[in-house]
């Protein structure tokens, strides 16, 4: 869903984004909207697709995973077939934060989190090696994080009109 040009739409966004815990009653006071009427834009943005859901955002090193390592995987070949299979195999992975179809040298990259190297070579025996039609795995740990956003940027709606 696209949505129209109400800056209030945007500012709902916003604020949800940097609190997805906000009450509506604090949510409406913020947009100068009554309740009543805020909850109706939020429902709308739910129902529409534009807000997914609400999670809460977790500590990697808290949880005893803090290496980041980026996977890149070569498939045998691109057929319908197989990338259904890969696709369905990699959603089921333990470790796998997030699986994106690429274009260049690579079929997926996948960002996996683990505990150490040893627990990252467990995954990728037991699991990466295992994929269906997978010809090449290279795997990259990160040395730290530099950068990392949950949120999308503040001027949402302008990348929108632009192009």
């Amino acid at each position: 869903m696209i949505l129209g040009q109400d800056e209030t739409d945007w500012e709902i966004l916003r604020l949800l984004q940097k609190d997805g815990r906000m009450t509506n009653a604090e949510l409406a006071e913020r947009i100068h909207r009554s309740e009543s009427a805020c909850h109706r834009r939020v429902r709308r943005l739910e129902s529409g697709g534009v807000i997914q859901g609400y999670v809460a955002v977790l500590d990697q090193q808290a949880l005893g995973r803090p290496e980041n390592i980026f996977v890149e995987i070569t498939l045998t070949h691109q057929s319908e077939e197989l990338l259904d299979a890969f696709e369905a195999v990699v959603a089921t992975c333990p470790g796998v934060m997030s699986c994106h179809f690429m274009t260049g040298d690579s079929d997926y990259l996948l960002h996996v989190v683990a505990a150490n190297t040893a627990h990252y070579e467990q995954l990728y025996r037991t699991y990466l090696s295992r994929f269906p039609g997978v010809a090449r795995i290279r795997s990259s740990f990160a040395l730290r994080t530099v950068c990392e956003r949950t949120a999308y940027d503040a001027d949402l709606d302008e990348a929108q009109h632009e192009g």
